[in-house]
């Protein structure tokens, strides 16, 4: 066997390797393409909007500087600020300037943009029980958290829950 056929071989997925990765990219894209479906026809707010508006209502003074914004709803700082101009024009977000570094900003939630959240959010979160949440048991759902904070330490911790609290 040379080295390049060596490479190939390990390179290559066994079939339990290949359906549990394609079932995540599968269930992951299906599920996303459904909620952001469904927040958009019942709220004409976008998934990403959605995002968006929930870590502004959960950070202090409910206002987040536009880099610190980006790398949370992971999304380039170019497409965060076209996302943040359109929620602007909406009245659901302000821009304010950071008094301590003229070159940055922040994006601050409005009374409205607050109410549109948790107008979406009862929506949103009833899609995330009936398309996620329960298929599983409480067990099952614990097992599932600790695989994810295995791959991405501090994915499961809650932050950025999927909906203001009440």
């Amino acid at each position: 066997m040379t080295r390049s056929t060596a490479h190939t071989a390990q390179a290559q997925l066994s079939a339990r390797e290949l359906a549990a990765w394609r079932g995540l990219l599968r269930v992951h894209a299906s599920l996303i393409k459904e909620l952001d479906a469904e927040l958009e026809r019942d709220h004409g707010l976008p998934l990403t909007s959605y995002e968006v508006l929930l870590r502004l209502d959960s950070a202090p003074g409910r206002r987040l500087r536009m880099s610190d914004l980006a790398e949370s709803v992971l999304l380039s700082r170019s497409g965060l600020t076209r996302l943040v101009d359109r929620l602007e024009r909406d009245g659901l977000i302000e821009r304010a300037s950071c008094p301590s570094d003229a070159r940055g900003s922040f994006a601050v939630l409005t009374d409205r943009g607050r109410r549109s959240l948790r107008a979406a959010s009862g929506t949103h979160l009833r899609g995330i029980r009936e398309r996620f949440i329960g298929h599983f048991s409480d067990a099952e759902l614990e097992q599932l958290a600790e695989f994810w904070e295995r791959l991405l330490p501090g994915a499961g911790d809650g932050e950025g829950a999927c909906g203001p609290e009440a």
